[in-house]
Parts: C-alpha cells; sequence; structure tokens
C-alpha cells in the first residue's frame, strides 16, 4: 500500500490565527479550497472549514442584516472559530489507514504533519480519490 506522501496536497494554503473569518472566506474562495490549516507564529495550531464557517454564521432567520453578519465576521479571529486538535497523519501513514480515520470520524479531510508536529500537507477525499482513480487503472 501506498502512503499518504505520495497523494497529499503539499505546502496547503493556511491562514494566521488572527485573522478574520471574512479573510478565511475570501482567501477560501479564491483559491477554491474548503478547507485551511490555521499557523501561529509559523506553527501549525489548527483547522478552519466552510463548514465550521457555516455553523458559526447567523442563519437566515436572524434580524441582522448582511452588513451587520459581515461586520462581526470581520471582527471575529479564525482562532474562535477553529478545530484546535483536528485530526492528523504523517506522511508515512499508509492509505487505508488515513481513508479508515476519514471514514470513521465522518471527515473531509486529514492535516498531515511531520514528526515535529509541522504542517507539511492535508490529505483531502479529493486526494484519496486520485488514488483510488490510480489504482483502478493500472490494476494494483
Amino acid at each position: 500500500m501506498t502512503s499518504v506522501e505520495k497523494w497529499m496536497t503539499k505546502n496547503p494554503f493556511t491562514i494566521n490565527e488572527d485573522a478574520s473569518i471574512i479573510e478565511a472566506i475570501h482567501l477560501m474562495k479564491e483559491k477554491g479550497i474548503r478547507r485551511l490549516p490555521v499557523m501561529a507564529k509559523g506553527r501549525f495550531v489548527g483547522l478552519i472549514t466552510e463548514r465550521m464557517i457555516k455553523d458559526y454564521t447567523p442563519g437566515k432567520a436572524t434580524s441582522l442584516d448582511t452588513w451587520e453578519v459581515h461586520y462581526l465576521l470581520s471582527k471575529t479571529p479564525v482562532k474562535d472559530v477553529m478545530n484546535k486538535a483536528p485530526h492528523t497523519v504523517h506522511p508515512e501513514t499508509d492509505l487505508a489507514t488515513a481513508a479508515q480515520a476519514i471514514l470513521d470520524h465522518k471527515l473531509y479531510g486529514l492535516c498531515v504533519v511531520d514528526a515535529k508536529g509541522d504542517l507539511v500537507g492535508i490529505m483531502s477525499v479529493g486526494d484519496m480519490l486520485r488514488a483510488v482513480v490510480e489504482f483502478a487503472k493500472t490494476g494494483k
């Protein structure tokens, strides 16, 4: 079985923990991604996803207008919404183990960290599917 390192997205886009939720939303839209590892002083400290932002954002039934919601999100730092302990794997983790973690925890991806806890990549469901397609084509 092949390892996560071969299939992960290396050097993922990240965001600083003090950035606003609005900044995270704009970066995700601009880059076409759904999750951002969160950094503090160059260290990996958490993860924020579209789903977390959606769950945090007031619903349509709120009495706040669009501008008030935008203002609140522009003043709320990512660190207030992020998952401070996201599921992680190491680059040498085999794909089956990573896929099982995604299934067991109902995730859409995993952060990949080295032995020191430094972020080295992201293993998304899309990355997993690329591996499955390649395996199906080669018969391995």
